[in-house]
């Protein structure tokens, strides 16, 4: 009997964390701001090719490879 009610709890928690994930998930798409506000300006494309730029994002990537 003891076990049971030990896979019936845990289906209850399984079950319990799925649906508030799941609540949360709906709840945060809601509250997103428009995609109009994420938009980031682009630069134009170099028209020779290439088109690496060093930009803060990969300095700091670089930082962190440093041993």
């Amino acid at each position: 009997m003891q076990e049971f009610t030990n896979k019936a709890s845990r289906r209850g928690f399984f079950l319990t964390a799925s649906v508030a994930g799941a609540a949360v998930a709906s709840v945060s798409l809601i509250k997103s701001p428009a995609p109009e506000a994420i938009a980031e300006v682009l630069k134009p494309a170099p028209t020779k090719g290439g088109g690496y730029v060093l930009s803060e994002h990969v300095k700091q990537y670089y930082k962190t490879t440093l041993v």
